[in-house]
């Protein structure tokens, strides 16, 4: 599967009209959903034929008020899906790193990777994994640094 296949928004932001339209499907839903319950819409698919009923489960309503938010803020995003295997040239952009920084980071068993060839797949999931594992160490450092500076009186 194309990792990037599904992503309308990762190569343009979005148009005005698509900002407002998000915007204000973001402001109905968002006035509509519970955070702990299904959330029942009646849609209107045709003119002059009776409102169909769909049920959103609380994960599906927050997945779409967070893409309708990106949208109405004129932000491109990607989607990718956890089981997406990714090449090393977009696991290294989605960490913001260089490629051969990635790779160093494969050979060194940081992320688990996998052979297609001579080619290096990342699961998506993996990729996660260690973007989280990462993002943690770093907000943990930042916080002893932080206490350090508090300690010393430089704060």
């Amino acid at each position: 599967m194309n990792a990037l296949a599904l992503d309308a928004f990762s190569k343009r932001l979005p148009s005005l009209l698509e900002k407002e339209n998000a915007d204000h499907l973001r402001t109905i839903l968002a006035g509509t959903i519970s955070e702990d319950a299904d959330t029942t819409l009646n849609l209107v698919l045709e003119k002059g034929k009776p409102p169909e009923p769909i049920t959103l489960t609380p994960a599906i309503a927050q997945t779409f008020l967070e893409v309708l938010r990106l949208i109405a803020s004129g932000n491109g995003f990607m989607m990718i899906p956890v089981s997406a295997e990714l090449t090393t040239q977009q696991a290294a952009d989605l960490l913001n790193v260089s490629r051969p920084f990635l790779v160093k980071l494969l050979e060194e068993d940081l992320i688990d990777f996998h052979r297609v060839g001579r080619h290096r797949r990342i699961k998506a999931e993996d990729l996660f994994a260690y973007k989280a594992r990462r993002d943690e160490e770093r907000a943990t450092a930042l916080a002893e640094m932080a206490e350090l500076d508090a300690k010393a009186g430089l704060i």
